[in-house]
């Protein structure tokens, strides 16, 4: 198997996993940690603040990039007949929509 035959699968099924998986974290508060910036400090998982706000955008990236990459791996694993029925075009369809989702749930931030 030569990595440059795998790569369009990989980028699609990581793009579209990536994407699902950020949205079903910020929505479901899925962070892998919490950044408290108060006291430069990472924590395990979902924390409250100490000190302040806590910043779990960081925890929720590496939770997608991780799932993402692994999904992306996987699916190179997949026979070769199999692995071109998947359309290019979720790599984009996917991540647009959800923006698109993103934006309901976070609604009340934009409308106040």
């Amino acid at each position: 198997m030569k990595v440059a035959e795998r790569l369009p699968l990989f980028t699609v099924v990581f793009a579209v996993v990536c994407s699902a998986v950020y949205v079903l974290a910020v929505w479901k508060n899925l962070a892998l940690f919490t950044y408290h910036p108060a006291t430069g400090e990472f924590g395990p998982g979902v924390q409250k603040g100490r000190e302040g706000p806590p910043m779990y955008w960081y925890g929720w990236i590496t939770t997608s990039v991780l799932a993402g990459g692994a999904a992306g791996l996987l699916a190179c694993l997949l026979p070769r007949a199999l692995a071109q029925r998947l359309w290019p075009g979720l790599a984009w369809a996917v991540p647009l929509l959800g923006m698109a989702f993103l934006v309901y749930i976070l609604r009340n931030y934009f409308l106040h």
